[in-house]
């Protein structure tokens, strides 16, 4: 590979992440405005959950399929730009609405665009880069959910602070739209299979999403890694929607200092975290392939003490720092997974791959974690008033452990997957 080649394909991830920065920014942004929101339009901690959770993962994991299989027969580069315009757009109309349902329904709208954005991307990225540079590879994707949430704390506080949290809406949104422009003229459409799978015989072929959901559903290391990342986002995405909430109402931190600190803590360690769960699992999977689910297993139970810690103390600074410690563990594992899935398919089936993995992910993680954590802060609200929170929290903390039983068992089908060489029957091609 030339230098022009390497410095242009790294040009394509950088932009590919700052994809990612605006969807988590566009995402994260109401997650910090939520308290304002929450006293203007009377809303619940349920209906908050439904807005930050349910409802969105609903429309973009539904939405995400169909996309997906464009994606693997269409041109990638131009629906990552479509999708960003879309839902770009909706972050903005999001600042006009008037009432719960209007709210409910622009938020719809960015779920639909977002759904555009990862699994064209990541089948780009793998035909840039090769196999076992590809957990690298996605972790730096990755982390650009982590930036994405840094910006977001940061610039809401700051913006709700300023402008109120309607203006703050139009703020970030519009910029994505600019953004989608530099997609289109920038980026090349790279052919299918072009890093290290040009000589497979299957990298023109085509698969309905039934042959894939077969192909996958056969695959025991795909199916249990799968939800093993489906409950590490059940509680990444409980933590991410409350933990603002639960510091303004447990420790009396205003927005913009939640905003700041939050910011700047999720945002660093999961660019830590992240960027370290791939390069591990790159350095040690050229060993043994089971690190891609080992290093996420690791990785994600040593978060767990210091997530307990985080919600059981009084200190706010050892609260902040346990927060940090516990989010560079829990942030490992979406590279290493994304990567060995990949592995485990053809070509032609990683954009559909991606789909399928994130449907999982987030009915699990987005569509479960806010809004079941919603409801048992609601439902302990009576007894432990503003307290009932932390508690609904430590017990979305422990859903992790069920994550790390998942990935063990994905590294042991993975073992015995490439001991005997045998992999989910092919499907036939149309």
């Amino acid at each position: 590979m030339n230098a022009e080649t390497r410095s242009y394909r790294r040009y394509v991830l950088f932009i590919l992440t700052l994809v990612y920065i605006f969807n988590f920014v566009d995402r994260q942004i109401l997650v910090i405005l939520q308290e304002p929101i929450k006293a203007e339009l009377g809303l619940s901690d349920t209906q908050l959950g439904l807005l930050t959770g349910f409802a969105f993962a609903l429309f973009y994991v539904v939405v995400g399929i169909p996309i997906a299989r464009w994606a693997d027969v269409g041109n990638r580069r131009n629906i990552v730009s479509l999708a960003l315009l879309i839902w770009s757009g909706m972050t903005a109309v999001s600042g006009l609405a008037q009432n719960y349902t209007q709210l409910l329904l622009a938020r719809i709208g960015v779920g639909i665009g977002e759904a555009g954005a990862s699994p064209p991307s990541h089948s780009m990225i793998s035909d840039y880069y090769e196999p076992e540079e590809r957990g690298a590879a996605m972790s730096i994707y990755s982390m650009g959910l982590y930036l994405g949430i840094l910006v977001g704390l940061l610039l809401g506080g700051w913006l709700a602070d300023k402008i109120g949290w309607r203006m703050a809406f139009f703020a970030v949104g519009l910029p994505g739209i600019l953004m989608a422009l530099v997609v289109r003229l920038t980026l090349k459409e790279p052919p299918r299979g072009g890093s290290g799978m040009v000589s497979d015989p299957n990298v023109g072929e085509k698969y309905t999403f039934k042959q894939t959901l077969g192909f996958l559903w056969k695959s025991k290391p795909f199916r249990t890694a799968a939800f093993a990342a489906g409950f590490c986002a059940f509680t990444g995405y409980s933590t991410l929607t409350f933990i603002p909430s639960f510091l303004i109402r447990s420790h009396g931190m205003s927005i913009a200092e939640v905003g700041v600190s939050l910011g700047l803590i999720i945002g660093f360690s999961g660019v830590i975290g992240a960027l370290s769960g791939g390069f591990l699992a790159d350095k040690f999977g050229k060993m043994n392939l089971r690190w891609y689910l080992w290093v996420p297993a690791i990785g994600v139970l040593l978060s767990v003490p210091f997530s307990l810690l985080a919600l059981s103390l009084d200190s706010l600074t050892l609260v902040l720092v346990c927060i940090f410690i516990s989010n560079v563990f829990g942030s490992c594992y979406l590279g290493p997974t994304i990567a060995i899935s990949h592995h485990l398919v053809k070509p032609s089936m990683r954009a559909m791959t991606s789909a399928i993995l994130f449907f999982i992910l987030n009915i699990v993680g987005l569509g479960c974690g806010p809004v079941v954590t919603g409801m048992v802060s609601d439902f302990l609200a009576p007894e432990f008033g503003i307290e009932s929170l932390r508690y609904a929290l430590i017990f979305s903390s422990l859903v992790i452990l069920l994550a790390v039983m998942q990935y063990l068992r994905s590294g042991s089908a993975l073992s015995a997957h490439e001991a005997s060489k045998e992999s989910p029957k092919e499907p036939a091609s149309v």
